[in-house]
């Protein structure tokens, strides 16, 4: 449709459309990772239902499920499943659950179990609810999730997409209804808010039984519908005997609610908590499940859950305007550096015939200046070697990511993969250090290895430990643990230094990189430049740019982490990423011309916060995000949040000022050699 609309529109443009919506549509159906295998179940056959944890947009602070008292028999709480280390430092903490599944078996009003909660249990549930808490449970590596259906009005097609988890309950302020058909006490527009708790659950299980091809039946969609109800009963009931059957059979356990013919209707008063009652609550828990047939093969089954409610189309267009604008201005900027430049050498060449009298004009005349070491130049080198570290680090990322290694069913495969390919471009980012540490006439050479080691990982984990103190006192899941913490300090001095050491050896043994022209013992006074050259324009300048050619991008991937979604448009992210890059690369290059012009031959650190200068509008646009679309609830989630994007802000800096000074670098080291100098 996408390529239709193009041709439509523009057929010149139609090719293009295609292809980039081909990239990026790539890797929504090539994310599964060889050697997982689909399990066949038989009719029958038991289903083990998993929780992962409760989470909340509006505290980021993720808890295991059971710190809430919900139902537990038969389930050992101190046994939970093995987790990779992206999933511990996401926070989740797998369990089993009392549900009994049973593959092809429908099952109506089944009894979970029946609890009396005191007061201060009531206040937990009341609590999560009012932080909008949602329970994130598993079946078959799928995720529960609450259908949402959109209608397109102009052709009237209905759209499904997912919203992952289930709530814990909602709030009824009195102003809206509690739930679509729900009757709940009514309340006052003045009074207290309601709390009510979703006691029951609706599963649907999609699957798909394609007996020409395979015996077994293969699970494809896990649906919930929560509902709120005040269960009640009339003879008495032993619960321990009725749990985990259904209400009503054989005449024993019989609700007046449901029963095994009779489904729940929403025209009955909801579980009201009353945080503040003395007396003990009764919560009878109930839930449903139904197995429809669909026709979702295995391969894609991730597909709806990887549908934006958003309209993707714009989200593609957006894009492509963005890369239209980018390459349309570095077009124009080539062009114009290329003109500028050729009328330049012209000139000097011209003025190699005249008299030795003489003077010399604009950037050349500088060549005795240009390639003088800058002040603090160790740590120049030091923030090059880390910043191409981390470049490294995200092209092998985005690389892998595109392939399809890094699927949202493999949980927390992301985040360990993003650590362990920085553990090892230590030895790139050592060696460049050394590169330039050496070029620099610099002696300690195993000092600068050590801080180019320590330097952004000391940093990124001391804020880390602050951030996960503040999360134990939470209480929350999560809060790394200890062992963890010793495993992430292990690869960053085990692993990471001495790697980075070793491409520091041989970086500092190798030949050093050689300028075209001879530095002038004497420094050369630097005149005042104008207004639109000094630094402070530069920061301006070269900031602008390169985050408003990505800023779209930027807003998906905030909402993909801090919203709870999967993002999986890996192809376009890939594409903003070689957009990015050359924005910054061209912008600080031309920037470094006009300084140079201007006879300002202190161009080191200069194209370095230029071009990382975007960084501090990724910061601050995250900020206006934070508080513009998530209603954090804490304020431990609100220095959750604005530490987090501090460090995510600060790679920003270290991987586009890195690529800025080295094509500045390059540029520079090219004019310099294309001229004849005495």
């Amino acid at each position: 449709r996408v390529c239709a609309a193009a041709k439509m529109r523009d057929p010149t443009k139609a090719a293009l459309v295609c292809f980039v919506v081909c990239l990026a549509a790539a890797p929504a159906a090539a994310f599964y990772l060889p050697g997982v295998a689909p399990h066949d179940y038989n009719p029958g056959e038991d289903m083990r239902v998993k929780v992962e944890a409760l989470t909340s947009v509006k505290t980021q602070l993720p808890y295991e499920y059971y710190v809430l008292p919900f139902c537990h028999e038969g389930v050992d709480l101190q046994q939970t499943q093995a987790l990779n280390l992206g999933e511990v430092l996401r926070g989740s903490r797998i369990y089993e659950t009392p549900y009994d599944f049973k593959m092809q078996k429908d099952q109506r009003c089944k009894i979970l179990c029946r609890s009396t909660y005191d007061r201060e249990e009531v206040q937990a549930f009341a609590l999560m609810a009012e932080e909008e808490y949602r329970v994130n449970m598993i079946l078959d590596n799928l995720p529960v999730a609450v259908p949402l259906y959109s209608e397109n009005v102009e052709t009237g097609e209905t759209t499904k997409a997912y919203e992952l988890g289930y709530p814990v309950g909602f709030v009824d302020d009195g102003t809206t209804p509690p739930a679509e058909g729900q009757e709940a006490a009514p309340a006052a527009p003045k009074g207290p808010k309601k709390v009510y708790l979703f006691n029951h659950l609706k599963f649907t299980i999609l699957v798909n039984e394609d007996q020409s091809k395979r015996a077994g039946i293969r699970v494809v969609g896990f649906e919930v519908e929560p509902i709120s109800i005040q269960h009640t009963h009339v003879n008495q009931i032993d619960w321990d005997k009725c749990a985990d059957k259904p209400a009503g059979l054989n005449g024993q356990c019989s609700l007046n609610t449901c029963s095994q013919d009779k489904e729940v209707t929403q025209n009955v008063p909801a579980m009201l908590l009353q945080p503040d009652k003395k007396e003990n609550t009764e919560v009878i828990w109930t839930y449903d499940v139904k197995f429809k047939p669909s026709p979702i093969r295995w391969s894609t089954r991730w597909d709806t859950y990887l549908h934006s409610p958003d309209d993707a189309e714009v989200h593609w267009f957006s894009i492509l305007n963005s890369f239209m604008i980018v390459l349309f201005l570095s077009g124009i900027v080539a062009m114009i550096m290329i003109r500028t430049i050729r009328r330049d050498f012209q000139r000097y060449q011209e003025q190699d015939f005249l008299e030795d009298g003489q003077e010399e004009t604009g950037w050349k005349l500088v060549h005795g200046d240009v390639f003088r070491a800058p002040k603090m130049a160790g740590w120049l080198a030091v923030f090059i070697g880390t910043g191409v570290q981390l470049c490294i680090s995200t092209c092998f990322l985005m690389l892998f990511a595109c392939l399809g290694f890094l699927s949202p069913a493999n949980r927390g495969a992301l985040m360990q993969a993003m650590l362990f390919i920085f553990v090892f471009m230590g030895l790139f980012g050592g060696y460049t250090s050394a590169r330039f540490f050496r070029m620099f006439k610099g002696n300690r050479w195993r000092s600068n290895a050590m801080w180019t080691a320590m330097l952004f990982p000391g940093s990124t984990f001391g804020i880390f430990f602050m951030l996960n103190l503040m999360i134990w006192g939470q209480k929350s899941s999560g809060a790394v643990p200890f062992g963890t913490l010793f495993a992430l300090l292990l690869m960053w001095l085990g692993i990471s230094a001495p790697l980075t050491l070793v491409g520091a050896f041989f970086g500092y043994r190798k030949q050093p990189i050689e300028f075209p022209t001879r530095t002038n013992q004497i420094p050369r006074q630097v005149p005042e430049a104008p207004w639109f050259i000094n630094g402070y324009m530069n920061i301006l300048v070269c900031g602008v740019l390169p985050f408003g050619a990505v800023f779209v991008e930027v807003f998906y991937v905030l909402s993909s982490i801090w919203l709870h979604q999967f993002y999986y448009l890996f192809g376009f992210l890939f594409l903003v990423l070689v957009i990015l890059l050359l924005t910054c690369a061209e912008i600080t290059v031309v920037m470094c011309y006009f300084q140079l012009c201007c006879e300002d031959y202190h161009w080191w650190w200069r194209s370095y916060i230029s071009s990382g200068c975007c960084s501090f509008y990724l910061f601050f646009y995250s900020i206006y995000y934070g508080f513009s679309k998530l209603a954090m609830a804490r304020g431990v989630a609100i220095m959750l949040y604005i530490g987090y994007m501090l460090i995510v802000s600060y790679s920003f800096f270290l991987i586009t000022g890195s690529v800025g000074f080295l094509a500045t670098f390059w540029f520079v080291r090219t004019i310099y050699g294309a001229i004849k100098i005495d």
